[in-house]
């Protein structure tokens, strides 16, 4: 969930996606401004924090960045779950990626966070020559399931530093919460009384 205060919070961010979509190299072109070409796949998921400012608040990602291998599948729960934003990764030059994707969108809309803010990735933008999914298909999809749609390149740096910043910026936050769940706590005072206290 995200958490706030003084206009600061953290937010609990997920990529989720097929293997080889790029899910660590945009991480690693965020939080590092980093690329590898030969990225390894990750084992189990990686975590990863990043700040950024957006208008006069400033926002901790707590970035999981998953495995995309079926056998983790079981494991993805752990990770989303609590989750203020997700990002689901396809490769622009993999129609079973995209598909893929997609069953991460109604997974997420099944079971994750019903606020969650969901953006997503057309990732490998900069092979154009070897496109599989149209940036059309993907936009369309995308305002039809309730996130936003962004083609990126973890290679060139094309929108990456954008779509954290987009989510940051759609994160509910600085509004006091109408039915507070999930991991907000209260200041609250003490109301029970001493003699149901244990072990005093």
């Amino acid at each position: 969930m995200a958490t706030s205060g003084n206009k600061n919070m953290n937010a609990k961010l997920v990529l989720l996606g097929d293997v080889g979509a790029g899910k660590s190299s945009l991480v690693l072109r965020f939080v590092k401004g980093q690329f590898i070409e030969f990225q390894e796949s990750t084992i189990g998921a990686a975590f990863f924090s990043q700040t950024v400012a957006v208008n006069d608040a400033t926002v901790k990602f707590e970035i999981w960045d998953t495995a995309g291998q079926e056998r983790y599948h079981s494991l993805a729960p752990m990770y989303y779950r609590g989750a203020a934003a997700a990002i689901i990764v396809f490769d622009i030059t993999n129609q079973a990626s995209f598909d893929r994707a997609k069953k991460w969108v109604q997974e997420l809309q099944a079971q994750g966070n019903p606020n969650m803010v969901m953006a997503l990735a057309g990732n490998k933008a900069d092979l154009l020559d070897a496109r599989k999914v149209a940036a059309e298909e993907a936009q369309t999809y995308a305002q039809e399931n309730g996130l936003f749609f962004m083609e990126t390149s973890a290679k060139t740096a094309s929108n990456v530093n954008d779509i954290f910043y987009e989510i940051a910026k759609r994160l509910p936050r600085l509004q006091p919460a109408q039915n507070p769940s999930g991991m907000v706590l209260m200041d609250r005072p003490a109301q029970t009384p001493a003699s149901a206290s244990c072990c005093s």
